[in-house]
């Protein structure tokens, strides 16, 4: 099943992703479950689907807004420098990390797929990461990594776009850098883990203006799923609906001689082809 939320007249609503547009679930199963992450919470993923079954779209999917699939998740962690070969794109000379570096980001930060994603005045150094997510179903505090694929409800896609020269204002943390309003976006739906199995292996491809700038596979992870499960949930416990970007491949704008910046009107898709196409226009802020 693929989950979306959208806006409609103004309001958020949201719905499946079916052949030839969108049911909505909001005025089928709405009054029970307010949103996609009252659903997850609810473990009512069956009932979705009966309510799915055999009906005709009620919108067209390109007249819709897209909203991110998840409008407030609790946690949306971010993992860095999980492909291989990205610990070498520093060119610190450090060994492999033990441990998966981890950040922070708000939901103010993202957008939707169709959606402008913002460069900001103040910076000319907008970049792109492309990333496949993962949408928590079940939460749990140390969950045992053998385990944590059933903790998983679906993936979809994330553009975790940066501001390069924002990231080391401070001495210790990139969160100024991760956090501008409106700088990357998710979406374009959830794909369900019945219909998708988290265990991949996934493909990511990143394009800028059709060209192809990052390409990897799960196959290469450093960090896998479900070992990133098992990681935060030692520490933090995990709630339905919280989504955890897995890490950009190699490639990014900043990696290139000279740097390669997103530029008001580049469009931006990131794709699995399990999952779909993330795609975005951007747009200069005003």
């Amino acid at each position: 099943m693929r989950l979306l939320s959208y806006l409609l007249d103004g309001e958020a609503r949201y719905g499946a992703a079916v052949d030839g547009g969108v049911v909505d679930l909001t005025r089928r199963i709405g009054r029970d479950y307010s949103d996609v992450k009252a659903l997850i919470a609810a473990n009512a993923l069956a009932e979705a689907q009966e309510a799915v079954a055999g009906q005709k779209p009620d919108h067209a999917l390109d007249k819709l807004v897209l909203l991110p699939p998840v409008l407030a998740p609790e946690k949306l962690w971010c993992i860095g420098v999980n492909y291989a070969e990205r610990n070498a794109e520093y060119k610190d000379n450090s060994d492999l990390p033990k441990y998966p570096s981890l950040f922070v980001r708000s939901m103010s930060s993202m957008t939707g797929s169709g959606q402008p994603i913002e460069k900001p005045r103040v910076s000319d150094q907008l970049d792109y990461e492309g990333e496949l997510v993962i949408v928590v179903g079940q939460g749990g505090r140390h969950i045992p990594r053998e385990k944590a694929w059933s903790h998983i409800f679906g993936m979809t896609l994330c553009n975790e776009g940066t501001i390069r020269d924002w990231l080391r204002h401070g001495k210790f943390n990139v969160t100024q850098g991760k956090n501008f309003d409106r700088s990357g976006s998710i979406g374009p739906w959830i794909v369900t883990s019945d219909e998708l199995d988290p265990r991949g292996p996934h493909d990511i491809t990143t394009r800028v203006n059709g060209e192809v700038r990052q390409q990897d596979t799960t196959e290469r992870l450093m960090f896998p799923f479900d070992f990133l499960i098992s990681y935060l949930s030692t520490f933090a416990t995990l709630k339905p609906g919280d989504m955890i970007v897995t890490g950009t491949p190699t490639g990014a704008g900043a990696r290139f001689d000279p740097p390669r910046w997103l530029r008001d009107g580049d469009v931006v898709e990131v794709e699995s082809s399990r999952i779909g196409v993330l795609r975005n226009t951007v747009a200069a802020e005003q």
